[in-house]
């Protein structure tokens, strides 16, 4: 098929456009991320979830009073937060560390790992249908002791 002697000069039909008219973003419009259900207001108040709500349960409005759970970070809470912390970064969040030359988000999210100033909560549900709030990266730690 030829484009010869058809191309009109525009990009195509331009009806379906609105009149100029923005949408303003809003991000209680968003209620799933990949992998877990975000409630209301999560996106804005930095939860991170960690793992999912189980099925047939609903979401609980509060979280565990009394800790339950491992406070060491999971491997994959790690990865999770590390890139979370790194898509902040290069959509221009304030760094919360000092930069040596550093240009990577990735390795930016990394160094504030190393120095526990990620501002983001580990939420984690239980098979219960309740969940936990870890209110700081920096109070998991990163390695379980050697054995």
């Amino acid at each position: 098929m030829s484009d010869a002697g058809d191309y009109d000069g525009g990009g195509g039909d331009d009806d379906h456009f609105d009149d100029g008219e923005e949408q303003a973003y809003n991000p209680d419009d968003l209620h799933e991320d990949g992998e877990g259900l975000v409630a209301e207001g999560d996106e804005a108040t930095g939860v991170v979830p960690s793992g999912q709500v189980p099925d047939g349960k609903s979401m609980p409005q509060t979280a565990n009073s009394e800790r339950i759970t491992t406070p060491y970070m999971t491997k994959y809470e790690k990865a999770r937060v590390l890139g979370t912390r790194a898509l902040q970064i290069s959509m221009n969040a304030p760094v919360l560390v000092t930069l040596e030359n550093e240009t990577d988000p990735l390795e930016i999210a990394m160094k504030e790992l190393a120095q526990g100033k990620i501002p983001l909560i580990v939420r984690r549900f239980l098979p219960d249908g309740s969940y936990e709030d870890w209110t700081s990266v920096a109070n998991l730690l990163r390695r379980a002791p050697a054995r």
